[in-house]
């Protein structure tokens, strides 16, 4: 009866630490989820500012503002490549951070020695992250760049 106490203490003591080792990553997960919702709101506005230009297009006559609006969809298409990516590569690394936060609960229940899975896996979490973030300041570089665009004008002017 003595061993079963124990070992149910020593269980207990161990889910205790592989929980606070998770907790951790778990901050990295809801930060990633913040930033995949700027991302993902950010997608929705530029596919919305595209439908406007689209329709734009459709309805003009003058060759400079066809033009124009033209050189506005390229670089909205361009600006929906990059904020894919972006998404895609946070994604990548919440999905990283799941895996971490599994491996420190399958190592830490089977006793395995898992130090280069988990440390590999939170370094590849904070690549991907870094190359997403990358990509989203490339993506509201350019779309800062390009702002001369935002005129609207009337398709019967």
């Amino acid at each position: 009866m003595d061993t079963i106490n124990i070992m149910d203490t020593l269980n207990t003591v161990d889910l205790a630490h592989i929980i606070q080792l998770a907790v951790a990553p778990v901050f990295l997960l809801a930060g990633i989820a913040g930033f995949l919702n700027v991302m993902s709101a950010r997608l929705g506005r530029i596919i919305d500012r595209a439908r406007v230009v689209e329709l734009r297009v459709s309805q003009l006559h003058d060759p400079d503002r066809l033009r124009v609006s033209e050189e506005e969809m390229k670089i909205l298409w361009r600006r929906v490549g990059i904020i894919n990516w972006s998404i895609g590569l946070c994604t990548a690394a919440a999905l990283s951070v799941c895996l971490l936060i599994v491996s420190l609960f399958v190592v830490g229940f089977w006793i395995l020695n898992g130090d280069i899975l988990v440390g590999g896996l939170f370094v590849l979490a904070l690549f991907l992250l870094i190359v997403a973030l990358l990509f989203f300041m490339k993506e509201v570089q350019l779309a800062t760049r390009t702002m001369r665009f935002g005129r609207e004008f009337s398709v019967n002017d």
